[in-house]
């Protein structure tokens, strides 16, 4: 239990995907254990990994399984692995999944092993790009890690070697090979304890390649001590056109670079460790990496105490672990019996890890360009050197990016200011827009990508159409049609009267909802269905609905049929209610003044005298304005425009704030309300009437607009 994440920290049922990058144990071997043994089934969570990784999952799982059935403390059950394996979705590298709605993501090359990837992963147009681990270097048998094509906003990184910088592989792979050479010669045997997968291949193919070019070897045999390995060498030749051009060009010229000419397994018989140890000089792949137990191990008991074998660490090896511990060359050494034997075979290192050194890992951060990089796999101290090199580096090029070593179960918390584009197609894209053009339409949201569409290429384009919802709301009337006539010039300032096209009476509010009179005790409201009709629509029926509650309606009844026991009809307009002609001229004018004194004072009001003579160039428009001054400055208001004129930029830009709080303030809410077209209502005006609409009506519907 202890070698899992944390597991019961998270809940697994809230879980959408789980993303495995490659095969190796520290990275895949808990996913049996938190797909079987945990709520994970529970909610909709799916497993994903690439082809080449699933295979080897595959027999590293069923490996693992034979090894610990038989131990009281097993995490899984052989059923659980196989129920596990079932549940995977196999992906390929440069495939687009998508996840659930807004989120999706795409798997890269990584180098590593075979089948390793790194995930950019796009989460409501945030994009997250995940490394794992990855190698910037490519070897024998693998292409190098990809640089997306993207640039992500946040990297997650890993950072094994911290600032370490390890030599280049043609160099590594010399001295390799001169050292296993050496100690063939002066007759002694080699030993290799590597993983059974992964840098294990990568070793044998610089093994069998060197001996092809040595005849002086050919008698001297090389050992693949794993029988996971042998099971896994068809999944290397399966996937080999995931490999780089070197060992996809072999392979087309039906030349198998995995089928190894100077390599065999070990014996598959008890005891052959002891039987290999005491022959001729040989070298040996044995398994695990860091020697705890298993056939490296026994080997490096049974080959300790002789001063011509030698030991070759080629891996990462970790704190705690004999294979680190021998990279001190300790005098003599514990055995798992409990035996001290000394130690004088030689011991040496040469790093085949295939992770980025910094100089590799620095590069990969700087060319991706993340606004955000956080920093795990790896020891405490060597992250921490890490984010003080890159932070150092980033801060003499003065760019602001942060770097972020988060502890494990520690909450990360990332700002971002992100951008969302609209993308203009159809009708609305037939000419380029102009500075200052005004583009109107219809925004389709679908995957966190917008587009603006015109109304009518919506069916082509996005393959929706549109409609508008008619609304209509019944009430209970119970007091009279001109009652609630009254009411609603009290609320908006005026209502438009007539008949509708049925010949229903009519009273039109704001421009947008109809009252209608359909029965004798019965009002109907109409209107087509927006958020700002809406509105209006419900601030129209709590209105209607309170009238006969309402202390006015009382009051005005009251007053007018003292006798009645029924609401009665009012037979005059409402207080508040717009005025017509010229008399709301002057109430206008006469408001406007009032609110402008407040302001700055006496204001003068100047008419101009009717004449017939063109005024001349150069002289002021003959529009009713007025005056104001302040401080020997004057500025003039005109009454049918509305703008003001003024030698001084100061006192002119004071007076258009000051008008425009009052024209807010004087209006009604029917003329501040900018609603569409109105229906043609039957108003029972005559054209006579319509001809003789006065100058001073003009002016106030000029004012409206205005």
């Amino acid at each position: 239990m202890a070698s899992l994440p944390f597991i019961d920290e998270l809940d697994w049922s809230s879980v959408d995907a789980i993303l495995i990058t490659h095969f190796h144990l520290d990275h895949a071997a808990a996913l049996t254990y938190i797909t079987e043994k945990t709520n994970f089934r529970d909610g909709k969570g799916k497993v994903y990994m690439t082809h080449p990784t699933k295979a080897v999952h595959k027999f590293m799982m069923q490996d693992y399984v034979r090894t610990s059935s038989s131990s009281s403390d097993a995490l899984f059950s052989p059923l659980d692995m196989t129920m596990s394996l079932a549940s995977i979705i196999p992906v390929s590298v440069h495939q687009l999944i998508t996840v659930c709605p807004g989120v999706s993501f795409t798997p890269y090359h990584a180098g590593h092993v075979l089948g390793a990837c790194m995930f950019l992963i796009d989460i409501y147009g945030l994009k997250i790009l995940y490394t794992g681990d990855y190698s910037r270097e490519e070897d024998r048998h693998l292409v190098k890690a990809e640089l997306p094509p993207i640039r992500p906003d946040v990297l997650i990184v890993e950072s094994t070697f911290g600032t370490q910088t390890l030599e280049g592989r043609e160099e590594k792979e010399l001295r390799f090979t001169n050292l296993v050479h050496s100690i063939i010669r002066r007759n002694g045997h080699v030993l290799l304890p590597t993983f059974a997968l992964g840098r294990a291949q990568e070793l044998l193919l610089i093994l069998d390649e060197y001996w092809k070019k040595h005849p002086d070897l050919h008698n001297v045999p090389i050992y693949y001590a794993s029988a996971l390995a042998k099971k896994c060498m068809a999944v290397y030749q399966t996937y080999i056109h995931t490999m780089n051009s070197n060992i996809r060009s072999r392979f087309a010229k039906r030349d198998n670079p995995f089928v190894f000419k100077h390599i065999s397994n070990v014996p598959q018989t008890r005891g052959w460790e002891k039987k290999i140890a005491e022959g001729p000089p040989c070298v040996v792949l044995a398994s695990p990496g860091f020697m705890q137990v298993g056939p490296s191990r026994e080997l490096f008991e049974l080959w300790a105490s002789d001063s011509r074998n030698g030991l070759v660490v080629t891996g990462y090896s970790i704190e705690g672990t004999p294979a680190r511990d021998l990279l001190n060359e300790p005098e003599d050494f514990v055995t798992l019996k409990g035996n001290t034997i000394p130690r004088k075979m030689s011991v040496e290192a040469i790093s085949f890890s295939a992770h980025v050194d910094y100089s590799q890992n620095s590069e990969f951060i700087e060319a991706v360009g993340a606004q955000h990089v956080v920093l795990v796999h790896g020891e405490q101290n060597t992250m921490g050197r890490l984010k003080a090199a890159m932070t150092s580096r980033y801060k003499e090029r003065k760019e602001d990016v942060k770097i972020h070593t988060p502890r494990n179960l520690e909450t990360l918390q990332l700002s971002f200011r992100g951008e969302r584009v609209a993308k203009a197609i159809g009708t609305l894209a037939d000419r380029p827009p102009q500075p200052n053009d005004i583009l109107e339409g219809l925004l389709v949201a679908k995957d966190y990508s917008y587009t603006l569409l015109d109304p009518r290429d919506l069916r082509d384009f996005a393959g929706l159409t549109t409609c508008t919802v008619t609304q209509r709301q019944r009430i209970v009337l119970g007091v009279g049609w001109l009652l609630v006539k009254w009411h609603l010039e009290g609320m908006y300032g005026s209502v438009e009267e007539g008949l509708d096209k049925d010949g229903v009476p009519t009273m039109r509010v704001m421009g947008v909802v109809d009252v209608k009179l359909t029965a004798e005790h019965e009002l109907t409201l109409e209107w087509e269905s927006s958020s700002s009709n809406d509105m209006i629509a419900d601030s129209t029926l709590a209105l209607i609905t309170g009238i006969d509650k309402s202390p006015a309606s009382v009051k005005l009844t009251t007053s007018s049929h003292s006798h009645s026991h029924t609401p009665s009809e009012p037979e005059h307009k409402h207080p508040h209610a717009d005025h017509e002609g010229e008399e709301a001229s002057r109430l206008r004018i006469q408001r406007l003044c009032m609110f402008l004194e407040a302001h700055f004072g006496d204001v003068e009001l100047h008419m101009p005298e009717a004449t017939d003579e063109e005024p001349e160039l150069g002289e002021d428009d003959r529009d009713p304005s007025l005056l104001v001054r302040l401080d020997e400055a004057d500025a003039q208001i005109s009454l049918v425009t509305l703008t003001v004129s003024s030698s001084s930029e100061t006192l002119k830009k004071r007076v258009e704030a000051v008008l425009d709080m009052a024209l807010t303030t004087v209006s009604s809410l029917s003329e501040s309300f900018a609603s569409g077209a109105p229906l043609v209502v039957d108003t029972g005006i005559s054209q006579d009437k319509a001809d003789k609409v006065t100058d001073a009506e003009i002016s106030e519907a000029q004012s409206v607009t205005a």
